[in-house]
């Protein structure tokens, strides 16, 4: 990346900067710095900018001249400026697009539940690897286990939720303060009372998905969450047809489709092939909990918003 910082090093190098940008987007840690501090060096151009325009010009030595080396002076102070610790606000943005970068893929939520889902109207976030999956399922195994026996499920369709609303835990909601352990993508409505975060997620509207801004509920650890979690679905009647459902990942995902837990259209399908994905890695070879059902999930009508 030596080379994409090299060429965006004198003040106005735009092509460099949109080489940078691109850096950026790729989440180099080293371009994202750059790209700030570029940006903090225009922001503190139009400073400058703005208090020559405030003076006005002399009215003696004001030629065009003149001002074509007071510019090429203001772009240099700029750059200087924003040297070492510079002005804070690359700093700011900095935190900023690595906040992007590790939330951006975290699911979006119904408004009327306070739930997330998934998807992400840009893209499909990276695979999290097979260690990375199994790492997942062990640190949060005694705690789905817990959290399914108040709500008469298998812990496999709760572990397979919270990897799917955030991508194995890699996409939890946070912000500068740091990590929401919000591992269900719970939102924080007018009647949560807790901590939260806000973050970027992603809104279905019918088949086509935005990203907007939401708050989350922030909890101290995963265990909070999973008890959280548990706590929604069964204080919230719309959920009830969801709880007893045993080993039935089917119709586990199903009804929380229906009852508007999420906005993605094809959440319980998605829901279900996670689950498969989770009893592979708790079981690698052919003994396999016969018990659990794993069918694809038919096409659903959800019930958001019928309160």
């Amino acid at each position: 990346m030596t080379s994409q910082v090299d060429s965006a090093q004198i003040y106005g190098d735009f092509a460099g900067l949109q080489s940078l940008k691109k850096g950026a987007r790729a989440n180099d840690p080293t371009a994202i710095r750059e790209v700030a501090r570029q940006f903090e060096s225009l922001f503190a151009r139009m400073m400058i900018k703005s208090m020559r325009d405030a003076i006005g010009k002399d009215p003696i030595f004001g030629g065009s001249q003149s001002e074509m080396y007071q510019g090429l002076f203001d772009d240099q102070l700029s750059m200087e400026l924003t040297k070492g610790r510079g002005l804070g606000l690359a700093d700011m943005l900095v935190r900023q697009l690595q906040q992007r970068a590790g939330s951006g893929s975290t699911g979006s939520g119904n408004p009327a539940t306070g739930s997330a889902d998934p998807a992400a109207a840009s893209g499909t976030p990276p695979t999290a690897s097979t260690a990375e999956q199994q790492s997942f399922v062990r640190s949060v195994w005694g705690q789905a286990q817990q959290a399914a026996r108040q709500l008469g499920v298998h812990p496999v369709s709760l572990v397979a939720q919270a990897a799917l609303e955030s991508n194995w835990g890699r996409s939890v909601p946070q912000d500068p303060s740091g990590s929401s352990h919000n591992l269900f993508g719970i939102k924080a409505g007018s009647t949560w009372q807790g901590p939260r975060v806000s973050a970027d997620t992603q809104e279905f509207h019918g088949t086509s998905a935005a990203s907007e801004p939401a708050a989350f509920r922030a909890y101290g650890s995963s265990a909070e969450s999973f008890q959280d979690y548990a706590a929604l679905l069964t204080t919230n009647p719309r959920y009830s047809a969801a709880l007893g459902s045993g080993a039935d990942v089917q119709s586990f995902g199903a009804a929380l489709q229906r009852a508007g837990y999420a906005t993605d259209p094809d959440y319980a399908r998605k829901l279900t092939a996670v689950a498969g994905q989770v009893q592979a890695l708790l079981h690698p070879t052919t003994e396999r909990d016969a018990g659990l059902k794993l069918a694809s999930a038919a096409p659903i009508a959800s019930s958001a918003g019928s309160l």
